[in-house]
């Protein structure tokens, strides 16, 4: 009887054998400012249907504040031979105690993908996109009630009124 976590080899109920795991992992030392950060990538997928490589990725800081997704953006394209603006690292989280962060990055074939299938919000943090703004929630209640009251073409002028 043996179990995935005695046997971290295990993907998916069958050994890998080591060229494979050598293919899985990856890493990447790096030094940013004197300190020495390893960014290390497991779980390589290649999605076709999204046109993307998807991973989880490990970063090792030791002794070091956490380190900016945006140079995790640079070394991940450095490492994978491809621009930082394809890249997409997500959903970071600091390990208790520090000096360890786990999160997942995506590699799009091209940024046409990379805005075609990421969320906007993603978009945005990466500078890809504009935040709409849509005014104060009390702003948009008021607006809608206002317009409740009159018929017609005034709703337009109604909501444009008042500012």
């Amino acid at each position: 009887c043996s179990s995935r976590a005695s046997k971290p080899w295990l993907s998916n109920g069958r050994e890998i054998h080591s060229k494979e795991l050598n293919a899985l992992v990856s890493f990447h030392n790096v030094s940013f400012k004197g300190d020495v950060v390893t960014i290390r990538t497991r779980k390589v997928l290649s999605n076709r249907l999204l046109y993307r490589k998807q991973m989880v990725v490990e970063v090792l800081h030791p002794g070091r504040a956490t380190v900016p997704k945006t140079d995790i953006r640079e070394r991940i394209a450095k490492m994978y031979k491809t621009t930082p603006d394809v890249v997409v690292p997500f959903g970071f989280q600091s390990a208790i105690g520090g000096g360890k962060t786990k999160g997942f990055a995506l590699i799009y074939d091209t940024l046409d993908y990379a805005k075609k299938f990421e969320p906007k919000y993603r978009l945005i943090r990466m500078g890809l996109a504009t935040k709409v703004d849509r005014g104060g929630r009390k702003q948009r209640k008021e607006r809608k009630n206002r317009q409740k009251k009159v018929r017609g073409i005034k709703k337009a002028t109604v909501s444009a009124g008042k500012k």
